[in-house]
């Protein structure tokens, strides 16, 4: 929900004015896109879930993240596919809008707003779990609400070279992942016979595809970020052919990334049986690296876990401060800055609050939650580009029946299929956010009689 709703779409390389307000500059080429993208997934994603992956696939961790890599690419080819058409700052939210029309496009925002609200609260739940397991005699929910109270006074008061500490943080975590593969490969070389088709075939403690189906669905969070590259498209050189390329190219490295390192960790750890599920990853660090690796692991996973709690927290009170100024939020609670700091305070203190969940609920919730809101997304672009190309784009022949039929209804069906294998639980809470969604709407419209407002991003 990130995007905004202009209509005019600027040319390739063509710097985009906007009636003398100014303009991006457009210095982004696609390696630095690609950065961006994977700056933004985070390569050490995949301990966030390890431990609850593991166990629901029963030691097939890799081949889930094989499906939902499969499904992630057709869903950012999709994604690619508007991005050159619609080369401004735009993701689902624009992309629906522009295809469905304002009120599917603000029912596909509000599920994005699923993921920003509960993204943080991941953050600040894994900082708890890891903290607290290097320092037992705490409990977690004091560095939890510790980390909710600092990143929420930061958000307010205003935070500079956000991005020059995350270049740090990601570095940091580079540095771990070479290092737990050297040290991993070294622990097996001494280990006797490894197994290198058991991270695929599993252990036997939860047999059938269906497991695997509903490892893949949780694993979608991981790939959050690769559709954040589209918010750029006003930045960068020739967006038309700059943007998609970078989309893709960001999606499967990360994946092939992803893979790698569960690959790695599960033939480290041939194992399901965790001293605590949440926090998995200690036990693969502690077989790889023993207590060298573990400290070295929880620094820099904790490091880049506060790094996302900043940004995301930051990125939700902008987006409900938006929703506030453009009206589809009480204005006078969401679309006010404060004088003195210049920065949405309320929003972000409404954000602060509901991050209190995450002192109540667990960390596989949270990650499904937010996984229900990111296939609610990839199924409308996916969708949102047969309506696009086809019905209003009238496009024809084989060409366009494979390029704007074909792969973007098998993304849909992929993402379909991972949507239906959560959990009951996390689709019937879904369900009730997108009918409260759906209520609030037919509220700001005075019963759909209305124009729906429409979110404006560009600022």
């Amino acid at each position: 929900m990130s995007d905004s709703h202009d209509t005019s779409a600027p040319q390739g390389g063509r710097e985009h004015h906007d009636g003398g307000e100014g303009h991006l500059k457009r210095a982004l080429g696609v390696p630095s896109l690609v950065f961006f993208g994977l700056v933004y997934m985070v390569p050490l994603t995949i301990f966030t879930t390890y431990g609850i992956v593991t166990q629901v696939t029963g030691g097939r961790v890799p081949l889930a993240y094989v499906i939902t890599l499969l499904a992630m690419v057709f869903t950012a080819r999709s994604y690619a596919k508007m991005a050159h058409e619609l080369p401004f700052a735009g993701s689902a939210y624009t992309y629906t809008q522009k295809s469905f029309g304002a009120g599917i496009g603000f029912v596909a925002g509000w599920a994005l707003l699923l993921d920003y609200l509960f993204l943080p609260m991941i953050n600040y739940l894994v900082i708890g779990i890891y903290l607290s397991a290097a320092f037992p005699m705490i409990p977690a929910w004091v560095f939890v609400l510790t980390a909710i109270v600092l990143v929420t006074v930061l958000n307010v008061i205003g935070i500079v070279s956000v991005a020059r500490a995350n270049i740090v943080i990601i570095a940091a975590q580079a540095i771990f992942i070479l290092t737990f593969a050297a040290l991993g490969i070294a622990s097996m070389s001494g280990s006797g016979t490894v197994d290198l088709m058991a991270p695929f075939t599993g252990d036997g403690s939860a047999p059938g595809f269906g497991n695997v189906m509903a490892g893949a669905a949780i694993l979608c969070l991981s790939f959050l970020g690769f559709d954040a590259v589209s918010t750029l498209s006003e930045e960068a050189k020739d967006a038309r052919r700059t943007v998609p390329r970078a989309i893709v190219i960001a999606t499967v490295t990360g994946g092939l990334i992803y893979i790698a390192l569960s690959f790695l960790a599960q033939l480290v750890y041939p194992s399901n049986d965790f001293a605590d599920v949440d926090s998995g990853a200690l036990d693969v660090m502690g077989a790889a690296g023993g207590e060298f690796l573990t400290i070295f692991f929880t620094a820099a996973y904790v490091a880049g876990a506060c790094g996302s709690a900043l940004t995301s927290q930051a990125s939700v009170s902008r987006i409900l401060f938006a929703m506030g100024r453009d009206g589809v939020l009480p204005k006078r609670f969401f679309g006010r800055l404060s004088p003195r700091f210049h920065t949405p305070i309320l929003a972000t203190l409404a954000v602060g609050v509901v991050s209190l969940f995450a002192l109540a609920v667990d960390l596989s919730f949270i990650s499904e939650m937010v996984s229900f809101g990111a296939l609610i997304a990839f199924s409308a672009v996916n969708l949102s580009v047969i309506k696009y190309f086809i019905i209003d784009g009238n496009q024809r022949g084989s060409r366009a029946i494979i390029n704007y039929i074909i792969l973007p209804g098998i993304g849909f069906c992929l993402t379909l299929w991972l949507w239906t294998s959560l959990s009951p639980r996390t689709l019937l809470i879904g369900a009730i956010w997108l009918v409260l969604g759906i209520g609030y709407l037919a509220f700001v419209t005075r019963g759909f009689r209305r124009p729906t407002p429409m979110l404006d991003l560009a600022d």
